[in-house]
């Protein structure tokens, strides 16, 4: 008589890996949101944001959250520029119906004034990488095959000349992957056209542990083995941290030095255990000739942004993406 199968991995008790490789994952994660988000007066922008929901994958079941200023319609007629937002989570969890990351697009739209594209993309282990990545890539393509026949929404306000990519955490690591895939200009998916990336604190990995990897600091959400743990769940079966969709400088790792990139904005917390690793992401690119910023708040944990979208350091980072947006 054979063994019961056991739990191999375990993330938060909400999603578990067993050894026969089924996979049990919670059904009540996605937190449920209200259909307009009334911002706070004092905070003196503008007072709602409205949002919908379209499919962009039909074969997937994927969907993403278009969200606008209540504004857009009736203070002017100007068109808005579009920022995609992609979540974090590990590549194993999260979703646009999440609070944290729907409250940020709130943010985001309302003091950008911008329209914001939250996509969902497939989650590992049922679907490992690059799997999010390809989502990632149909989620532009989208905006790109209704920049004519199109919804009212982006017909009537998209800027679809001015286009930013932004992903935080694990979403941080798919902006990446489609800043190289999509090139200098975007030109394969005009008319839409990428003017930058903003990566907060993005996902990469790698064998040879950095120094804030190794001295771990405490931090409310994550640990080293938590991150280990989602590399173990999220890449090729077999394969190590040094694989190129986990570390853009790998020893497999094609080189970016002929590659063409549009500019890019990286942040990280100062008490980040991804620290030392998003800054020599950062180093390693401006030291072959890429246009690239990098910002680094002193004493902030990972996902600061998202998880509290009204602190003070988050209206900072709104500002300096701001800047961004209007400089590029």
């Amino acid at each position: 008589m054979g063994s019961l199968p056991r739990v191999v991995e375990d993330c938060f008790g909400m999603l578990q890996l067993y050894s026969n490789g089924l996979i049990h994952r919670a059904t009540d994660m996605d937190l449920i949101v209200s259909n307009k988000f009334q911002l706070r007066e004092e905070e003196g922008l503008q007072s709602a944001v409205e949002w919908r929901d379209f499919v962009f994958d039909k074969r997937h079941n994927l969907w993403l959250r278009l969200y606008k200023p209540a504004t857009a319609d009736s203070v002017d007629r100007r068109r808005l520029p579009v920022l995609y937002y992609f979540h974090g989570g590990g590549f194993c969890f999260g979703s646009r119906t999440w609070a944290n990351f729907h409250n940020s697009c709130l943010r985001l739209a309302s003091y950008l004034g911008a329209l914001v594209v939250s996509p969902d993309y497939r989650l590992a282990p049922e679907h490992r990488l690059p799997a999010a990545i390809e989502d990632g890539a149909n989620a532009v393509k989208w905006l790109q095959a209704n920049s004519a026949a199109c919804d009212a929404w982006l017909a009537d306000a998209a800027d679809f000349n001015k286009v930013f990519i932004m992903g935080d955490s694990s979403g941080g690591n798919i902006a990446h992957h489609l800043a190289v895939q999509l090139g200098s200009g975007s030109p394969h998916v005009q008319p839409v056209r990428v003017r930058g990336y903003i990566l907060l604190a993005p996902f990469f990995g790698g064998n040879l542990r950095t120094k804030s990897e190794i001295e771990s600091p405490t931090e409310p959400m994550l640990d080293l083995d938590i991150l280990d743990k989602f590399w173990r769940l999220s890449l090729p079966i077999g394969e190590s941290r040094d694989h190129p969709l986990a570390n853009p400088f790998g020893p497999g790792s094609p080189s970016l030095e002929k590659v063409g990139l549009d500019p890019m904005m990286v942040m990280v917390g100062g008490n980040e255990i991804m620290r030392d690793r998003v800054e020599e992401y950062a180093t390693r690119l401006k030291d072959i000739g890429k246009d690239i910023s990098y910002v680094e708040f002193k004493g902030m944990h990972h996902g600061f942004f998202s998880f509290n979208p009204n602190s003070q350091e988050a209206h900072q980072l709104l500002q300096l993406v701001k800047q961004f947006m209007l400089q590029h």
